[in-house]
């Protein structure tokens, strides 16, 4: 595996830890780990989100960077007599790409393997080889022989189950690969922009968030975004990557390595033209690379944050990701940088007069 450096070695951290929605502690304490030496203050909010507190000017724009700390996974719902477990999805899962996956169950006495199962082909009919297995006849197996001795071993209903998959460079080393990149590749966003900020001049105050319960219908950024009362939004997240078989233009048109993605249109939220174009206006003047995406069957934090108070211009700015919502997803570091560097030139701009201009033309 190639020798990782420090941005690497964050992202390794970030995406190892687990935490589907409800139980994102253990990623909560990894980004606080990585973004309080460039924050002023850290809070959390009722419902467990991170936000940390950047003042470039005091009593300037509040500037709000969210990405969202919980990935898709399971939750134990029942032991069996035989010691298997069913479950419920926690977060959006296709059934075909579940099958004996390994996963990780979190119990209050540790960490207990085990594996997505379902019957063998060699017992299903020739009709029922040709349908996919449905979730609800999907069950998890940890070895255990009996219902007693998966409580033994801390198994209860209510705890989280993670996907498990080691995070890896590939032998293209701008290609990643890893499990929730959706979205801790938008809590690395939050951290490096506080980071790049840390010595620089910004006319606002900047908060760094790591929003709860983004995967079952955008809640923690409902509640931070309340907390904050912030003038402009952003939301980091991953997208669409439309440059793999079978993907038409017409589905999905942005290509990995070309730019962070500028939503346009989502079933959260149409984004806020004046802010759209601000910000594109930037990446233009400095050559940033950037796509235009709109994903009508989808939505990010940007869908609670520009519904909050009075309503905040807000707008998403995502990673093209192949494989999302599954064990194992790809993306490209470049994209990541220039999203990065993106905002971090915006942020620079954003002082009350722009901020007004925007929220008001």
């Amino acid at each position: 595996m190639a020798k990782l450096d420090e941005t690497l070695t964050m992202l390794k951290d970030l995406t190892d830890a687990k935490g589907i929605p409800g139980n994102e502690r253990e990623v909560r304490e990894v980004m606080k780990k990585y973004i309080a030496p460039y924050a002023d203050e850290i809070t959390t909010d009722g419902l467990g989100s991170l936000i940390a507190k950047k003042v470039g000017k005091e009593g300037g724009p509040k500037i709000m960077v969210a990405g969202h700390l919980d990935e898709v996974g399971f939750m134990v719902t029942q032991i069996d007599d035989k010691g298997f477990l069913r479950f419920q999805t926690v977060g959006g899962w296709w059934g075909q790409v579940m099958l004996a996956q390994r996963v990780t169950i979190v119990t209050r006495k540790g960490e207990v393997t085990g594996i997505i199962g379902s019957k063998p082909p060699h017992v299903l009919s020739a009709e029922a080889r040709k349908k996919p297995i449905e979730i609800k006849d999907m069950f998890i197996d940890i070895g255990a022989s009996s219902r007693e001795e998966a409580q033994e071993w801390g198994v209860r209903p209510g705890d989280m189950v993670v996907p498990y998959f080691e995070f890896t460079v590939m032998n293209n080393e701008k290609m990643l690969l890893a499990k929730a990149w959706d979205n801790r590749i938008g809590c690395a966003i939050a951290i490096d922009v506080l980071k790049q900020l840390k010595d620089a001049e910004h006319p606002n105050e900047v908060y760094g968030v790591g929003a709860v319960q983004e995967e079952v219908g955008l809640r923690g950024a409902k509640t931070a975004t309340y907390k904050i009362q912030p003038d402009i939004g952003f939301a980091v997240d991953v997208g669409i990557a439309g440059d793999t078989p079978g993907i038409s233009e017409k589905e999905a048109m942005s290509k990995m390595g070309k730019g962070p993605q500028v939503v346009v249109y989502d079933a959260s939220m149409v984004a806020h033209k004046g802010l759209r174009d601000f910000v594109t206006d930037v990446a233009d003047e400095l050559n940033i690379p950037y796509q235009f995406e709109s994903i009508p069957g989808g939505g990010t934090d940007a869908g609670s944050i520009h519904l909050t108070h009075n309503g905040v211009p807000a707008l998403a700015i995502t990673i093209a990701t192949r494989y999302i919502h599954s064990h194992a997803a790809m993306l490209h570091r470049d994209d990541y940088e220039n999203a990065v560097k993106l905002i971090v030139e915006v942020i620079k701009r954003l002082d009350r007069e722009t901020v007004d201009k925007i929220t008001f033309e």
